[in-house]
This record gives C-alpha cells, sequence and structure tokens, in this order.
C-alpha cells in the first residue's frame, strides 16, 4: 500500500528552519573582481568599519564570522544572500575595508561555507516524504556528515577561544572538510538541476565517484553515500526477487506494472500484451543493475505468475540472502540469481506437472494438426448438412453438440482433454484471415508489385459455406494460457482450416471417384468418361500429395522436434519461444505465409471442388448406393440382374457420351486444373532455392497431371 504521507507546514514555512531568511541577489560577474559587500551588515551595534582596525585586530574580529559561516550565519563583516533563481544557492560578502591579503584567505573558504549551506538545504529538502526513498536515505546520510562537520567547527570555535587559532590554522583544519563537501555540493547541484530521484540519484552517485577516482577519500566518501542511498532501493529489490511484489510508493523501481493489462486478455485478444507489458523495464536503471535487470524482471513475474496460480512464492531464505548492500563481491548478483533459479524451477514444475502443459499440447496437436483424425472423418459425416449452409445460417450450438457426439463416439474419448474442445464459425474465408493479421511474418502485406498475386485476384465468395469457415477452438485456462495465448490459438486455428480444406476435397473428389467406379465393366476406352477419370485420379493424387506433405513433411517434424526441446527447457519462457517458433514454422512451411503460393493452392482446391461437384451433377443415373465394394464390384447377380446392371451402365455411359455439356465441362476443368497445376511448379522450384523446405513440396506434386 501506498503511503501519502505530508511534511509538516512549519518545515516549509518558517524560514530559520529552511535557509530562506537570507535576501535574495543576483550571482556577480566574476571578472568583474571582489565581491560587493552589503552596506546593511556593516558592522552591526559599531560605527567602525574593520578596515579600521590593526590587521592583528581584523583576524580575530573575521575569525569569530568565519566559524559563523561555516555554519551558513551571517557575521557582523560577512554577509549572505541567495542566489536568485537557484535553490539553495548562496554567496558571501565580506567587507572590502579588509586587509588584502586577509581578504584573499577569507575568500578561499567561502566555497566551503557556500557547500554546507546547499548540503543542508538538500537535507531539509530531501528529508520529506515525497522526495523518495532514495533521496531521503541520501540526505539522511549527508545529516550524518553535517554532525561530523559541526562537530569540527565547535573543535575550531574551541581553539579559538583558547587563542589557539589564526586564519591560516583555519584554512588547515578545513582542508579534509573542503574537498567533501565540494564533491556533494556538485553531486547536489546536478541531482536539483534534473530534479532525480530513485534510480538517477544512484547512478549520479555513481559516476561522480568514479569520476573522483584520483581523490581516495572523496571516492570513499562517494561510494559510502552510495550504499546508504540503495539501502532502501535493495529493499525495494529483495521484496520483487524474493516475494514478486512492487513495494514502491513514490515510482523509484526500475520495474514498472500495467495494473490495467489482466491475465484473462491473453484468452480473448489476439495482441494481448499482458507477458511483455504487465512489468516492464523503466529506461532509468541503476548501473550497478544494468546487467542482471532482465533476470530481476524475469524473477518477478515468475513469482507473480505462482501467486495467481494460489501457490507459497517466497523464495527459501538462506543465511547470506539479504539484499543489504551492493559491493565489489557482486553478492547482491549472486542473490538474483539464486533467486531466479528457484522461481524459473518453480514455475516450471506447476505449469508441467499440476497443469499438464505437455498433456494439452498433445491435444492441440491431436485435433488442431489432425493427429487423430477419425473424429474429424465421424464428424463430417454427421454434421455436412450444417456445414453447408451460409456461416450466418449455421447453429453453432448444433455444431457444438454434433463435435461432442463424434468425439464421444470415438477413439478421441479417452483423452482427458477433449471436453475442452470447442467449435466456432468464422465470418471470411481463410484467405481474408490471413490478410488481416498483420504480425504473422508474411508478405499479404507487401507492396504489390507486377509479379506478386494481389487478395484480389482470387475475390471471397458471395456464398461461402461453413466448410470456409468452420474452424475448432480450446479452452485454456491461467497459467497455460501464457503458452497457448489467443495468438497461439489463432495460428492453430489457420493450419486446422488448411487441412479441414483439404480433408474436404479430398472426401469430394472420393465421392466423384466412386461415381466413376460404377464404370468399370463398361469399355470406355477413348471416351470423356474416362478422360474424366484420369482427371478425378490427378487430383486426388495432387490433394493427397499435399496432405502428405502437410502431415509428414513440416508437422510431425517439427512437432517432435519442438516435444523433444520441451523435456530439457529451464524457464516458462523458454517454452513460450519454442512454442512460438513452432507455430511459426509450421505456418510458413505450410504455406501460409507465402501468399502467392497459397492462392494457387485455393485456387487448385477450389477447381476440384466444382469438379467434383459437376460429376454429381452431370452423371445423375449414377447413384452413390449403387456403388459396391472392390470385392463386389466384380461379381453378378443371379438372375435377370446380372444382365440388367451392365446393359444400364453402357446406357449411361452412352448417355454420358452424347452429352455436349459433359464433354466440355470436363475439358474445361481439366484445361484449368493443368494451368493452374502448371504454373505453380516453376514458383515453387524457384521458392526452393531459398525455401528448402519447398523441395519436399515440389517433390510431392512431381508427376501429378502426367496422366492426361
Amino acid at each position: 500500500m501506498e503511503l501519502n504521507l505530508a511534511s509538516p507546514k512549519w518545515n516549509v514555512e518558517r524560514p530559520f528552519l529552511t535557509g530562506r531568511f537570507h535576501q535574495e541577489t543576483k550571482i556577480p560577474n566574476a571578472t568583474s573582481g571582489p565581491r560587493p559587500f552589503s552596506l546593511e551588515s556593516l558592522s552591526r551595534g559599531s560605527e567602525n568599519v574593520i578596515g579600521s582596525y590593526p590587521v592583528s585586530v581584523q583576524e580575530l574580529l573575521i575569525i569569530d564570522d568565519l566559524l559563523s559561516a561555516l555554519v551558513g550565519i551571517e557575521g557582523r563583516y560577512i554577509s549572505i544572500k541567495r542566489v536568485r533563481g537557484k535553490e539553495g544557492r548562496v554567496i558571501f560578502q565580506i567587507d572590502p575595508s579588509m586587509d588584502l591579503a586577509l581578504q584573499e584567505l577569507i575568500q578561499r573558504l567561502f566555497p566551503l561555507c557556500e557547500a554546507y549551506v546547499l548540503v543542508s538545504w538538500f537535507v531539509e529538502t530531501k528529508s520529506h516524504f515525497g522526495s523518495g526513498l532514495v533521496n531521503h536515505a541520501l540526505a539522511a546520510a549527508m545529516r550524518a556528515l553535517l554532525l561530523d562537520y559541526q562537530a569540527m567547527v565547535a573543535q575550531l570555535e574551541h581553539q579559538f577561544r583558547l587563542g589557539r587559532l589564526s586564519v591560516q590554522g583555519l584554512w588547515f583544519f578545513c582542508q579534509p572538510m573542503m574537498a567533501a563537501l565540494h564533491a556533494l555540493s556538485i553531486v547536489i547541484e546536478k541531482a536539483s538541476s534534473g530534479n532525480l530521484f530513485g534510480s538517477a540519484t544512484l547512478n549520479l552517485l555513481q559516476s561522480q565517484a568514479k569520476a573522483m577516482a584520483g581523490d581516495t577519500t572523496v571516492r570513499a566518501l562517494l561510494e559510502k553515500m552510495t550504499r546508504s542511498a540503495s539501502s532502501p532501493y535493495l529493499s525495494i529489490l529483495e521484496r520483487w526477487v524474493y516475494e514478486g511484489i512492487i513495494d514502491d510508493p513514490h515510482g523509484e523501481f526500475f520495474i514498472a506494472e500495467n495494473k490495467s493489462l489482466q491475465k484473462e486478455s491473453l484468452t480473448i485478444d489476439y495482441d494481448a500484451k499482458y507477458w511483455q507489458q504487465r512489468y516492464s523495464l523503466k529506461d532509468d536503471i541503476p548501473s550497478f543493475l544494468r546487467s542482471a535487470a532482465g533476470m530481476i524482471l524475469t524473477t518477478g513475474k515468475y513469482l507473480n505468475v505462482m501467486r495467481e496460480c494460489g501457490h507459497n512464492v517466497q523464495v527459501p531464505p538462506s543465511e547470506n540472502s539479504k539484499l543489504t548492500s551492493f559491493g565489489s563481491d557482486h553478492h547482491y548478483l549472486e542473490c538474483v540469481k539464486i533467486a531466479y533459479d528457484f522461481a524459473s524451477c518453480e514455475l516450471l514444475n506447476i505449469v508441467k506437472e499440476k497443469y499438464g502443459l505437455i498433456g494439452k499440447l498433445r491435444s492441440m496437436k491431436r485435433y488442431f494438426l489432425l493427429d487423430q483424425g477419425d473424429f474429424l472423418v465421424h464428424f463430417m459425416d454427421i454434421a455436412m448438412e450444417e456445414l453447408v449452409k451460409r456461416p450466418e445460417d449455421i447453429s453453432v450450438e448444433k455444431l457444438q453438440s454434433l463435435l461432442d457426439l463424434a468425439l464421444r463416439s470415438t477413439a478421441a474419448a479417452a483423452d482427458p482433454c477433449h471436453e475442452e474442445l470447442t467449435c466456432c464459425v468464422e465470418r471470411v474465408s481463410l484467405l481474408r484471415k490471413l490478410s488481416t493479421l498483420k504480425d504473422l511474418g508474411s508478405s499479404f502485406h507487401a507492396p504489390p508489385s507486377k509479379t506478386a498475386l494481389d487478395i484480389g485476384d482470387l475475390p471471397e465468395l458471395v456464398n461461402i459455406n461453413g466448410i470456409e469457415t468452420f474452424s475448432l477452438s480450446y479452452k485454456v485456462q491461467w497459467p497455460l494460457s501464457l503458452v497457448i495465448s489467443r495468438k497461439a490459438l489463432t495460428k492453430y486455428q489457420l493450419i486446422f482450416q488448411l487441412l479441414f480444406r483439404c480433408k474436404h476435397v479430398e472426401r469430394q473428389l472420393c465421392v466423384a471417384w466412386q461415381v466413376h467406379q460404377g464404370f468399370r465393366s463398361c469399355n470406355i476406352l477413348g471416351t470423356t468418361i474416362l478422360r474424366s477419370s484420369n482427371l478425378c485420379r490427378s487430383m486426388l493424387k495432387f490433394i493427397n500429395s499435399l496432405l502428405h506433405y502437410l502431415t509428414f513433411e513440416v508437422l510431425e517434424p517439427n512437432w517432435h522436434l519442438m516435444h523433444d526441446r520441451l523435456q530439457t527447457v529451464k524457464s516458462i519462457d523458454e517454452v513460450i519461444q519454442l512454442h512460438d517458433c513452432f507455430l511459426q514454422k509450421c505456418l510458413k512451411e505450410c504455406l501460409l505465409l507465402l501468399p502467392q503460393l497459397v492462392k494457387k493452392v485455393e485456387k487448385l482446391k477450389s477447381i476440384c471442388l466444382q469438379y467434383a461437384a459437376s460429376i454429381q451433377l452431370l452423371v445423375p443415373s449414377i447413384y452413390i448406393p449403387d456403388v459396391v465394394d472392390a470385392a463386389d464390384s466384380y461379381t453378378f447377380r443371379l438372375g435377370k440382374s446380372k444382365e440388367r446392371r451392365p446393359n444400364g451402365r453402357s446406357r449411361a455411359l452412352k448417355s454420358a457420351e452424347e452429352n455436349p455439356i459433359f464433354s466440355d465441362s470436363i475439358m474445361k476443368f481439366e484445361n484449368d486444373f493443368n494451368v493452374e497445376l502448371q504454373s505453380l511448379r516453376p514458383i515453387l522450384s524457384s521458392g526452393s532455392q531459398t525455401e528448402p523446405y519447398l523441395t519436399r513440396l515440389v517433390q510431392c506434386i512431381l508427376g501429378v497431371g502426367s496422366d492426361q
């Protein structure tokens, strides 16, 4: 919980506590000689200026004033003015009537006095709650130093009262503090001008310490200040890497939390940025943590995932697990590494063992990549009447019940995850969907060229049906949604839609092939039926070769490669990366990221579907129920049916030969199929030089269409 504690008003309203009681003045020109002296502060309580006294008396008088000036208090002959426009900055002015030699010595001490006032101002202003924990801790460390400084001034005053202190002696004794306060004043000026806090303040302290490499004393002081200032910062870091909680009331930590991003977005938003942006690195990272920033961020993210799952996220404590300070031994980095190893291993075990990640991925492969296709065959048999409707007319509830029936009545019923499978009906076809997804890495969105096909080359069908738009979906729960996100599920759906349509084309061509099998007992040499039969065989060979390539040359090898690597991963990020790479590679090798090829393939499948539908319409005398299996096709029945059947087929064959529409249609389908197939080959051949996986596709379809 953030604290909004306010500093007491009197801490800023009473001028004698803040140093604002001094009058303001402009900074004098550095080349204009001695600083002017304020007449208002001349000889307070005395009518004589200091120059009217002997030099020995002047020295005694000015030492008394100097002791006051060293703690920011005006004297009789030394005045203090605040610099206009520069908070905390003051200048000291001296009576110009003083002996010039004394003036020279006194002015050498003024930088120390000014540095003390500046440091005191920083301590007062940065001790407020709103200044941030780092500035607050730095101010506390400076306050401790000022106590030593004030003790030194008290000792000097004691020596002065004993008559043992001269201006030269004062100059000598102030030397150690002069360098220290000067270094701190530089830090304060830079921090104030840039309004620095948190990581920026720590980086400034470290850079200033490195710049003072030649002065070991000052460098040691700045390093001590850095350790003091970093103590609350390391406390924030400790809670983050040990509990996954950002306890940062003033926004100083280098990890930002975007609470508007919720884990539920992973399952509903394709562009969900939860895992990347819920917790993210800021620009200001402490230099001593920069090398481990990514590990620190990841550690807390893993702990947060476990907390969201209801698990204990406390990293087991050890003897040296406290992140109290940083130094040359890099102990804090060792603590971070231990916390990261614990969080990574623990989360990976939870996701794998309790939530069954590998089992879920196998289930996705079984259904979306058609590793177990018997459920799909049964589903297509019982749902075809619904699938041929327009998308807006399809009852998704009816399709879901049919899908459940297919799952329960096939081998898929043994899968404990089959109840997570659902169905959906898109509003656009596969090609249109590919053109709308901008981040797949495809060239669908590349600038148009003379060789590239535009999406308009294959216009969206006006009367698309459920076959074009049907897809599966999957219910994914947290934390598995980190791996199987909406984006990953969409990629699975793209592959499924490609395979589903190929399966549908194959089924329709098989029906057409069964129609041709009715003429096996007839002499069809030189007839259009023979030509149609050869064309049907070529189409089946093409679609079967394509399915073989997609299944056994792309999906299976890539799946097994990912599955083997998942056994040796060390973190959930590696799992996400492996899974994303697997899907991206499958999309690419399935041609879904190559618009010119996928449009050609879709055009070929459309020709096959049109041909299969035409065969069933143009040969109405041959019915599917009359087609017998291979064993019975050569067996004649007894009696009159033995002679009647060949005669009926002969009449059907003669009728088909005399029908000019049938002959012209077959010739047109044959020509269109061969032209598209021939145009596909050079594209594959040229592409195989840069994309080796296309070589296998060329080999698979080689010879298709050569039977005509």
